[in-house]
């Protein structure tokens, strides 16, 4: 988990640095809002191609192998980001970058199930999730330090894609050499602990199959994946707003130089992190899913409804951006086990990429979404309306669902 775990810090890292950059790159390329957000959508253009096929040869070739593939690729493109000169090359960088790291979180949703029982699962994606707000709390200062610099002549935001890009590429090298497959590979295990996993593990795959077994095509028919799909995908064109545009909400409604504002990002991420841990914790402890992923949903949801009266009184704005920041990704830990209650093996492979890859097609649209209405109403009133919709209507999907668990004595309702 820790070595995983820093991967997708590095990972969050190098998709989420363009909302920092932008506080100086947007100026430079003359970048208007909407051309800005049209960069952020290309990124999900190519990161939604590859998403159910990755997440399929992790399952049936190697994590190991493919993640490794993974990081070296994205970690050159977020290098080749800090070259860019105008809006067409952002556009591709964008979507190469997407490209290249497509099936990377379902890759990791899939390698935790080769590993931990599914009463185990929540903890491990709330610690798996920590990465993001993690990634804010390096992030922001970092951001804010590499954009008043000039080294060489090239701006901070450049240093800022080129310094964050070098990680990648070198924890992918050691993720080559590091990471084990399946728990029957590992050395550093005792036997006795290599077959107890092993035997926990096909105990909870032959317990679903008595429930019946699906096929890849047969699942994503399914109406609770359906379900499942629709609900991630109006989160993430939520999730997706909020990341990419909270500095520069932050910067417009307070008016504060970029180095207050990277610091004040560090307040949702850190709320984020007891958000997601506490609601995995309890999740895993209650064995309840559903109420666990629609109480977040619905409380961002307000909270951005709640900023469309508070506004203009920037202290209230930011303790709702605060709220909103701790409980945005909380529904993950509980979300996830979903489709591991019912799906198995490939079947359940594939549908975390059709779940994920569905869902991050709102990263394309959302970022440009508020960009348009921004530019339409000059204001952000609109946008914060808007997020607040796609967050009240997750929460009410998630509510409409019924999931039974499977896991042999242990049967529980989500």
């Amino acid at each position: 988990m820790p070595f995983v775990f820093l991967l997708y810090v590095v990972a969050q890292l190098d998709r989420a640095n363009v909302s920092f950059a932008a506080l100086r790159m947007n100026a430079d390329l003359g970048l208007s809002d909407r051309m800005y957000g049209m960069g952020v959508a290309a990124f999900y253009l190519g990161y939604v191609l590859f998403e159910i096929p990755g997440a399929v040869i992790v399952e049936r070739w190697s994590a190991r192998k493919w993640i490794a593939r993974i990081m070296v690729s994205w970690g050159l493109v977020t290098i080749l980001s800090g070259l860019v000169h105008n809006a067409a090359q952002f556009y591709a960088v964008r979507f190469f970058l997407g490209l290249a790291e497509a099936s990377f979180f379902p890759g990791m949703i899939v390698y935790l199930t080769h590993w931990l029982r599914q009463s185990d699962r929540g903890r491990a994606i709330a610690i798996l999730y920590a990465a993001v707000p993690v990634s804010s709390v390096i992030g922001a200062p970092l951001a804010g330090w590499l954009l008043g610099i000039g080294w060489h002549g090239l701006a901070g935001w450049r240093w800022l894609f080129i310094v964050e890009g070098i990680p990648a590429i070198i924890l992918g090298v050691v993720t080559f050499f590091y990471l084990t497959d399946w728990p029957r590979d590992a050395r550093w295990l005792s036997a006795e602990e290599r077959e107890w996993i092993s035997a926990e593990l096909e105990a909870e795959k032959k317990a679903k199959m008595k429930t019946g077994s699906f096929t890849v095509w047969e699942a994503f028919r399914d109406r609770r994946i359906l379900v499942l799909m629709v609900l991630n995908l109006l989160a993430i064109v939520g999730m997706t707003s909020i990341v990419f545009w909270l500095p520069t909400f932050i910067k417009r409604l307070s008016g504060l130089p970029d180095s207050r504002v990277a610091l004040l990002v560090l307040l949702p991420a850190i709320a984020s992190l007891f958000g997601l841990i506490l609601n995995g914790w309890h999740s895993d402890k209650t064995g309840e899913r559903r109420w666990h992923a629609a109480i977040p949903l619905a409380c961002v949801g307000f909270s951005f409804l709640l900023l469309i009266p508070a506004h203009a009184n920037f202290p209230m704005a930011m303790t709702l951006f605060t709220i909103a920041g701790g409980l945005m990704y909380a529904y993950y830990p509980a979300f996830w086990p979903m489709p591991t209650m019912i799906l198995s093996d490939s079947a359940a492979a594939a549908t975390f990429g059709l779940i994920n890859g569905m869902g991050h097609c709102g990263g394309f649209f959302g970022p440009y979404i508020i960009s348009y209405l921004s530019e339409r109403t000059h204001s952000f009133v609109a946008g914060f309306g808007f997020i607040a919709g796609c967050y009240l209507l997750a929460a009410l999907f998630v509510l409409a669902l019924r999931i039974h668990s499977a896991d042999g004595a242990r049967t529980r309702r989500a």
